[in-house]
C-alpha cells in the first residue's frame, strides 16, 4: 500500500488569495464609513499667547494674572500641582542636601546621600512629598533615611527616630506659613 502525500502549495496559494481579497474588501468598505467634514475647526477660547511660554506669564513660580489663587491652593492656573508655599518652603528647608530630583507637578523632592564633615561615617537622604494644593498640617510628608559605614567600608541602613521626620515637616510648615503671611501682607 502506498501513501500519497498532498502537495500543500495549492492550498497555501488559495489561502493567500482569500486573505488578500478579504483585506481589499474590508479596506474598500471602510472607506465609505467616514464622511469628510470640510468645515474649519472652532477656535479655542482664550488661546494662550505663544510669547507667554509653556508655563504662562511669569514663569513656573511667577505671579501671572491670577496671583494668589494658585498660592492659596484655590486657583486653576495650571502652574504647579501642589501648594506653592509648601513647595517653596520644602526647597528652602532641604537646600542643604544635594537634590537629585524634583517634580513640582507631583510634589516630590528627592535628595542624594549627604554625610557631614563632623560624622563622615554616617549619611542621610531625604524625600519630601507635598500631598495637595492646600496649606495644611497634613499637606507634607518627609521620609529620612540614614546609613552608617561598617568596618569594611560598606554602608548599612540604620534607623531614624520618627521625631526627626516630624521636625523637618514642622520646619517646612513654619516656613510655608511665613511665606504665605508675607505674600498676603504685600497685596
Amino acid at each position: 500500500m502506498t501513501i500519497r502525500l498532498l502537495d500543500a502549495r495549492p492550498l497555501f496559494s488559495i489561502l493567500c488569495r482569500l486573505a488578500v481579497a478579504t483585506c481589499l474588501s474590508l479596506g474598500a468598505t471602510a472607506c465609505g464609513i467616514y464622511e469628510y467634514d470640510d468645515t474649519p475647526p472652532e477656535p479655542e477660547p482664550e488661546a494662550a499667547n505663544a510669547a507667554d511660554g509653556v508655563f504662562g506669564r511669569g514663569g513656573l513660580f511667577g505671579p501671572g494674572e491670577n496671583f494668589g489663587d494658585e498660592y492659596l491652593g484655590t486657583g486653576e492656573s495650571g502652574r504647579i500641582g501642589v501648594n506653592a508655599f509648601l513647595w517653596r518652603a520644602s526647597l528652602d528647608t532641604v537646600s542643604f542636601m544635594p537634590i537629585v530630583s524634583v517634580d513640582p507637578f507631583g510634589g516630590v523632592i528627592i535628595s542624594d546621600w549627604r554625610a557631614s564633615d563632623a560624622s563622615p561615617n554616617e549619611r542621610f537622604k531625604m524625600n519630601v512629598y507635598i500631598l495637595g494644593r492646600a496649606l495644611r498640617a497634613d499637606g507634607v510628608r518627609v521620609s529620612i533615611f540614614r546609613q552608617v559605614r561598617t568596618e569594611r567600608g560598606l554602608w548599612r541602613d540604620a534607623g531614624v527616630p520618627d521625631e526627626m521626620n516630624t521636625k523637618i515637616e514642622d520646619a517646612i510648615l513654619t516656613k510655608a506659613r511665613q511665606l504665605r503671611h508675607g505674600s498676603l501682607a504685600n497685596r
